[in-house]
C-alpha cells in the first residue's frame, strides 16, 4: 500500500507493482524522453512544405525543446526565402512515437490556419499510437491522413 496524506486526511492506495519497478518506469518515460524537434523542408513538388516532427509531441517536450518564437516561425505558412507560395503542407509523424492533447491541438490549429489560407494539410506516416489518438478524438475525420509522406505528396 502507498499512503498519501494531507493535513486533514490520509488515503491508502493499493500497489500493483513493486515500488522500485513502477517508479523507474515512470521516471524513464517522463524524464528521459527523446528531445522534440520540427524540421521544415521542401517537398518534391513546388509549393509543398514538409514539417518533420521528431520525438514525443507533448506540452512538456515541445516547450522545453523549442523557444515559442522558433515554433511559431517553423509553423508559419508564409513561404521561406526562395520558396514559392505554399499550396500543400505535410506533417510527417514517422518519428513521433506519441502525442498528448497539446500536440493534437497544435495540429488542429495548424489545420484551421491552412484552411483559411487555402493550403491543403495532410498528416502522414503515423505510428499506431498516434493514429489511435487521431481516431479516438475523431480528428481523423477532419485532417486527411496518408500512410507515407510519398503518398501525401502524390495525393
Amino acid at each position: 500500500m502507498l499512503e498519501y496524506s494531507t493535513h486533514s486526511q490520509s488515503v491508502r492506495f493499493p500497489t500493483f507493482f513493486p515500488r522500485g519497478l513502477a517508479m523507474s518506469q515512470f521516471g524513464f518515460q517522463t524524464w528521459n524522453s527523446a528531445k522534440f524537434s520540427i524540421e521544415r523542408k521542401p517537398g518534391r513538388e513546388p509549393g509543398t512544405v514538409i514539417l518533420s516532427f521528431s520525438g514525443p509531441f507533448t506540452m512538456r517536450d515541445v516547450y522545453s525543446s523549442l523557444p515559442t518564437m522558433e515554433l511559431t516561425k517553423i509553423l508559419a505558412l508564409d513561404p521561406a526565402p526562395g520558396e514559392c507560395c505554399t499550396t500543400k503542407n505535410i506533417i510527417d509523424l514517422s518519428n513521433c512515437p506519441y502525442m498528448d492533447s497539446t500536440g493534437l491541438g497544435m495540429i488542429v490549429t495548424h489545420h484551421v490556419r491552412c484552411q483559411n489560407k487555402g493550403i491543403k494539410l495532410v498528416a502522414a506516416a503515423m505510428s499506431p499510437r498516434v493514429r489511435q489518438v487521431f481516431k479516438m478524438t475523431r480528428v481523423d475525420t477532419v485532417v486527411p491522413i496518408a500512410t507515407t509522406v510519398e503518398e501525401a505528396e502524390v495525393n
